[in-house]
């Protein structure tokens, strides 16, 4: 689609300094790490991640907006063989690429070879926005082959995965941030989407509580399946976000991109 990337880059930036900003005026917590350690590192490997897609869209030229393009002039997908009105159609692909994604956090957390990839975002010893875009290039590579497959699964409106896609990227900027929402907005919000308490919880040390809360937009996943967690045990002020064994080495890019292949 014309101008996509421009636009979904616009809305990433934008909302990428309303967070920063937001968190810095309300913080949640006091940071454990100096800002500008992790923050060189954790937008680092977000250009890393950036530089790997673009070499994917060589290698792969049909990214996700691609896939639903050719799956269109395919006639490949469930929603091209059905003949739904627009907004229901729109309203599911929504719904359900937004539970895919739910779906392969989960699996993330469950299957040894893709937690040992997973926990490079896990590491970070704070939560800010600059966590959201904290994933391991392989990671990242992987996820996005899985959503083009699912694309293709799905056949959805090219203008719906570009409108989940943003969705995506700026719920995780909002629920990663470091900012502090007054109780009754939270409890308010979380009936829909996922909030910083509600995540901040999933990047706890104990295990079942980042065992818990997947969900990256949408709330209702883990009320359904059971993995909602209202608040961490130790309260937000007192949990310690990361992995159990870590120390200050996740602020480093090296370390941080060789954790997978390190025995822990």
């Amino acid at each position: 689609m014309e101008h996509e990337t421009l636009i979904r880059l616009g809305v990433f930036l934008g909302l990428f300094c309303l967070f920063a900003g937001a968190e810095a005026l309300i913080p949640r917590r006091s940071r454990c790490v100096p800002r500008g350690r992790r923050w060189t590192t954790n937008l680092s490997i977000t250009v890393l991640n950036s530089i790997l897609l673009r070499g994917l869209a060589v290698w792969m030229p049909l990214l996700a907006v691609g896939a639903a393009l050719d799956a269109s002039a395919q006639g490949w997908g469930v929603f091209n063989h059905l003949a739904l009105p627009a907004w229901v159609e729109f309203t599911c692909a929504i719904l359900i690429l937004d539970f895919g994604i739910w779906a392969q956090h989960l699996i993330t957390h469950k299957i040894p070879v893709l937690w040992r990839l997973h926990r490079v975002h896990h590491a970070d010893r704070d939560m800010d926005v600059t966590t959201a875009v904290r994933f391991h290039p392989v990671e990242i590579g992987l996820s996005m082959i899985l959503k083009i497959g699912l694309v293709y699964l799905l056949g959805p409106a090219a203008i719906a995965v570009v409108l989940f896609e943003i969705i995506l990227n700026g719920t995780a900027l909002f629920n990663h941030s470091n900012l502090r929402l007054p109780p009754g907005f939270d409890r308010m919000l979380r009936v829909v989407l996922v909030t910083p308490d509600m995540h901040r919880v999933h990047h706890s040390v104990h295990r079942h509580e980042h065992d818990s809360n997947y969900g990256f937009a949408l709330s209702i996943w883990d009320r359904i399946f059971r993995t909602y967690i209202a608040q961490p045990a130790d309260g937000h002020d007192d949990m310690v976000v990361g992995l159990q064994w870590q120390d200050h080495r996740p602020s480093q890019l090296g370390w941080s991109l060789k954790l997978p292949f390190k025995r822990h």
